[in-house]
């Protein structure tokens, strides 16, 4: 039998798909709000007489492949009418969708019926998505609505401590969260140390928290990604929204750079609590301010511009003795470009910023740090057919890291200048997903990440004897700083390390019937930059540095298996998923380690490993008068650094420890009840085992001082945090014809007054002389007051 050339299979594959893609069409398009004309993701395009469809991306873009023929579609989404239209497709099609909302009243439903049916059926698993007006209706401290405390009433998700800066997601640290503003990355997520979040809800579009099964376009973190869009603003009409509350206000503007051509958003939110200091003759003040803005311009039907950015910043002052700010500044660049019906990209270019200042005007000094990156994205979505897609790109990030900077303020101040080096690195990635529906049944989402880390010169790097900076005194049993035998210096153009990983993915869905389905899914993720802090809770005076010649990246490997179920057409939801998960060279730190002002971080830290694993129950109520979800997880959280050698003990004895992020149980219940038109009834409830601390197991006394003896890290706790929180919603019944609407919202934060315990330190009471143990409690009740408007 004669060989057939291999460029003949190649020929007959070509020119086969061809013949296949001459019968096909593709219709494209966008879909908007009807209102404002602003984009709309994660819309359904459903055609329910061949039970297939899809969803719009970040912009709002769609697109579906078909043969020629006739085609009903429906066109959903949460709080919208949906559209009903028959289409003929004999050509490639562009058409483009207003959706009108229902009602302008809020609307609490998490998850609409449409996207739980899709839920079922799709391989993402391990994803929540809270709508900006459920956030809203949570009862939250001094009545501000927050995205951060919110998300921390789902499954898997729990705070650092009340007052506490970030979250916690799957018995991982605050740092191992990638959060994403725009595409920018957030380095610290908090106001006023923990109480508020920097996320101004009436600017936000669209927000995903991504615990598991995260696709490949995502990188940098461990742990999770929250990922936030925020809105473009309104095309067609000048409006305004805002709220004068207890401690906060909030305007919101939004109106046309031209008619349905472009558009632009500016929104502001300041405290003002520190005005009434001085009624209680405080010379004292605590305040934050943040700015959000977005400018939007639609070239044509293929080009589309957005410019955005968001500037925060916290002054924290006592007397004039001290003074400490901090804050974020990041701003995008981007442009869409259709290179055709089926292939939509995305390019941006952006700055992201955070940085720390702290005066100490008793000593007379100034201290400054921060972090700062330049990143470039550019991102495609290849819509080949209705059962497979592809999403790929490049992303690359390029880091300067300021550890600190010490300036005197006067002349005669004691304190010499003194800068910590800066560190410099660059980190590269490349990436593909892939969106692949087998059968009917069946459907995959897998991808790859090739990410790269260059640790870049700097002007000073310590040189160790055998590269340990920590060395081990047999005599004491304890580690010890090491003595640099040299130091180097580095031309900013030299690579001092370089790490390269592969990083697959993969989840896979099986629907079992229509209403139910199994999912499970691997993803592997590496984190070069590092959080330093010695505290269960991250704060604004922790610093970030890289991973390098002493300090290894951090490498997650996880699995999650789940099981989904929706009841009564979608009125009732379960998801029930179980997870593992472990993490190589995970930083853990000596006893006794000092984190603050270190030019020598690498001479404290050790790498150690952790790992997690537990089970998330959800279960929610999509329809009626009251709606709401109860989430509940069962799990642990654990480190372990072994010793080097056989000689050398290790942290703990080498043994596995709770993570300062364990919490056993975890409940939270959250619903809202519609009273009628006017009232509307919110609440929550909070229950989590408490935060794993070290206590001292007893004490001795050495030349007649008292000292304390502790056992293994992390082997008590602190009390069970729990509280119960209720807010009530009144909208005065709305009058069409004027354009101001309005409405009141009454919170009472932590109802019964329960005073969970921040920490809890030990001291000698100065009249007894017995030891005791002071608990620090951050709040009781907090009754609160606002009222919104908009127009």
């Amino acid at each position: 039998m004669p060989k057939i050339p291999f460029w003949f299979i190649v020929l007959l594959i070509f020119n086969s798909l061809r013949i296949n893609a001459q019968d096909k069409f593709t219709i494209s398009g966008t879909v908007s709000e009807m209102r404002s004309n602003e984009t709309l993701i994660g819309v359904n395009i459903i055609l329910p007489e061949i039970q297939s469809g899809t969803t719009t991306n970040e912009y709002g873009f769609y697109s579906i492949t078909l043969p020629k023929g006739p085609y009903k579609l429906i066109i959903s989404y949460l709080g919208f009418n949906p559209i009903y239209e028959t289409i003929n497709l004999s050509e490639d099609l562009v058409k483009n969708f207003n959706l009108t909302e229902v009602t302008e009243n809020l609307d609490a439903v998490i998850i609409t019926e449409d996207v739980n049916k899709r839920n079922i059926r799709t391989p993402q698993m391990s994803v929540n998505r809270l709508s900006a007006s459920v956030i809203k209706e949570i009862p939250m401290v001094f009545g501000e609505s927050d995205i951060v405390k919110a998300i921390t009433l789902l499954p898997g998700v729990t705070s650092t401590g009340e007052g506490g800066s970030g979250f916690n997601v799957r018995g991982g640290a605050a740092d191992q969260n990638l959060i994403l503003l725009d595409e920018a990355i957030i380095y610290n997520s908090s106001h006023l140390f923990g109480f508020f979040s920097v996320f101004n809800p009436d600017a936000i579009k669209d927000l995903r928290l991504y615990k598991g099964g995260i696709p490949s376009r995502y990188g940098g973190r461990v742990s999770s990604v929250l990922d936030i869009y925020q809105k473009e603003g309104n095309s067609k009409s000048f409006h305004m929204n805002g709220g004068l509350g207890s401690v906060t206000s909030k305007l919101l503007v939004e109106g046309p750079l031209k008619k349905d051509k472009g558009s632009f958003l500016f929104g502001g939110r300041s405290s003002y609590a520190h005005l009434f200091f001085p009624l209680f003759d405080l010379d004292n003040s605590a305040y934050f301010y943040d700015l959000n803005t977005k400018l939007s311009y639609k070239i044509n039907d293929r080009h589309n511009l957005f410019l955005s950015g968001y500037f925060g910043r916290d002054v924290f002052r006592i007397q004039d003795s001290f003074e400490n700010s901090y804050g974020n500044a990041v701003f995008n660049f981007r442009w869409n470009y259709l290179f055709s019906d089926k292939l939509f990209s995305n390019l941006s270019l952006i700055f992201s910023n955070y940085d720390y200042d702290l005066k100490l005007s008793f000593v007379e000094f100034d201290w400054i740090s921060g972090i700062r990156n330049f990143n470039l994205k550019y991102d495609f979505k290849h819509y080949i057919s209705n059962n497979f897609k592809l999403q790929y790109g490049l992303n690359s990030i390029y880091y300067k890291f300021n550890p600190g900077d010490i300036r005197p303020t006067t002349e005669t101040s004691g304190i010499n200048p003194f800068k910590l080096t800066d560190k410099y690195a660059l980190e590269n990635a490349v990436y593909v997903d892939a969106e692949h529906k087998l059968s009917d049944k069946l459907s995959l989402s897998y991808g790859l990440r090739w990410s790269m880390f260059h640790r870049l010169g700097q002007n000073e790097l310590n040189i160790y004897e055998d590269n340990l900076p920590v060395v081990f005194n047999e005599e004491f049993q304890i580690y010890e700083k090491a003595q640099p035998v040299d130091v180097r210096t580095y031309k900013r153009s030299d690579v001092i390390s370089k790490f390269a990983n592969i990083e697959p993915r993969i989840s896979v869905a099986y629907q079992l019937n229509t209403e139910s389905s199994v999912k499970a899914s691997y993803n592997r993720m590496s984190q070069y930059v590092h959080l330093l802090s010695n505290t269960n809770s991250p704060t604004p005076l922790d610093v970030w540095t890289p991973s390098g010649k002493y300090v290894k990246p951090q490498l997650l490997d996880q699995f999650a298996v789940g099981y989904f179920k929706n009841f009564k057409n979608s009125a009732y939801a379960l998801e029930v998923e179980s997870f593992y998960k472990r993490v190589k060279n995970r930083m853990d730190y000596i006893d006794g380690a000092d984190l603050v002002a270190n030019n020598a971080i690498e001479q404290v830290v050790l790498n150690g490993k952790a790992r997690a694993y537990g089970t998330e129950l959800l279960i929610r109520k999509n329809k009626g008068r009251l709606k709401g979800w109860l989430a509940y997880t069962l799990s642990k959280s654990e480190q372990q650094t072994k010793g080097r050698t056989p000689r050398e003990t290790g942290i703990n004895n080498g043994e596995w420890y709770k993570s300062p992020f364990d919490k056993t149980h975890d409940i939270s219940l959250t619903g809202s009840l519609e009273l009628s038109d006017k009232w509307k009834l919110s609440s929550n409830f909070l229950f989590q085992t408490g935060q794993p601390a070290t206590f001292p197991n007893g004490q001795y006394q050495f030349n007649g001082v008292t000292i304390p003896n502790y056992g293994g890290r992390n082997t008590s706790q602190l009390p069970s945090y729990h509280r119960l929180d209720l807010s009530a919603t009144y909208a005065p019944k709305k009058n069409k014809s004027k354009r101001w609407q309005n409405y009141w919202v009454f919170s009472l934060y932590n109802i019964y007054n329960r005073r969970n315990a921040a920490s809890i330190s030990f001291r000698r009471n100065q009249d007894s002389g017995m030891n005791e143990a002071l608990r620090l409690s951050i709040f009781g009740i907090v009754p609160s007051i606002s009222y919104n408007f908009k127009f």
